[in-house]
């Protein structure tokens, strides 16, 4: 299968789409942009805002605003008035770093990575909010990416982009806790750079590709049993969304390409989509008290 270009946004770094189960859109961020989509597959609408910053990952409520994870900090977004307020700062001792990739649990609490955007070096950390309190969970992390969980929330995924592995971790669903660290896909299982991921109903883990411009599908025992084919390379994160949840959706990015390259790549910033056999999940809203 090959997906298509369904949208064409040309996005720097289109990032991290989620499927909004109650607005029946599909929101994702262009980071370097400073722009959030909110896009209608319906009618082809796109309610674009602008950011007063880089967002590197966002969650949904259950109302009107968005949880944003800017460069140091994370926001409550109000989308109908456009005020934000801010609810914890990160890293301010760090200043090249950035957040990058974060998602919320199925319990509602939001876990954010962060990268050094100068240099790919291991600068980079990983956090989780929960309660009001932005806890410190892992260190030397080059790129965070892939941060998903499993039908039943037990078992969590995430990946170090440069080190190349996907992991799998033991979930604590009531404490957040993880443990139990292994590798669920080797770094040279496939082509390209592991990104953004999400979880279908069968609890096969989807993985963007960066790099390679292909998805692939990856069963809860860490086989590939699927791999779609996209035209372009730089595929940055994926979803399944649309009324029944059949509906992937790609993200993918034009940044450092050169003109010669951008015209023999002439989809690279493109929104991409294919139908596929098996739903995906409702994503989880984040939930302040959780």
């Amino acid at each position: 299968m090959v997906l298509a270009p369904v949208y064409q946004p040309f996005d720097i770094l289109g990032e991290v789409p989620i499927w909004c189960v109650r607005r029946n859109r599909l929101i994702w961020t262009d980071v370097r942009a400073c722009r959030m989509h909110v896009w209608d597959p319906a009618t082809g609408t796109d309610e674009t805002f602008l950011t007063p910053d880089w967002i590197g990952a966002f969650a949904l409520t259950d109302g009107d605003a968005l949880l944003l994870a800017s460069r140091k900090s994370l926001l409550l977004h109000d989308m109908a008035s456009g005020c934000s307020r801010t609810l914890a700062v990160f890293e301010a001792d760090m200043p090249v770093n950035r957040s990058n990739d974060g998602r919320c649990d199925r319990q509602g609490r939001f876990w954010i990575g962060t990268l050094n955007n100068h240099e790919r070096i291991p600068t980079g950390q990983l956090y989780l909010y929960s309660r009001g309190a932005l806890a410190h969970v892992r260190s030397d992390i080059i790129v965070p990416n892939a941060l998903a969980w499993s039908p039943d929330g037990a078992t969590m995924y995430f990946t170090d982009s440069w080190a190349g592995h996907i992991w799998a971790y033991d979930y604590d669903r009531g404490t957040g806790e993880v443990s139990g660290e292994r590798v669920f896909l080797d770094k040279d299982a496939l082509p390209g750079i592991p990104d953004g991921a999400t979880v279908d109903a069968d609890g096969c883990l989807w993985n963007a590709r960066y790099g390679a411009g292909q998805v692939a599908r990856i069963t809860p025992s860490g086989e590939v049993d699927q791999i779609l084919e996209v035209p372009t390379r730089n595929l940055t994160a994926v979803a399944l969304g649309g009324s029944d949840m059949r509906d992937l959706f790609v993200t993918s990015a034009r940044q450092r390409m050169s003109e010669a390259e951008l015209a023999a790549d002439p989809h690279a910033g493109s929104l991409f989509h294919a139908r596929v056999t098996t739903p995906g999940l409702p994503e989880p809203t984040f939930n302040a008290a959780a």
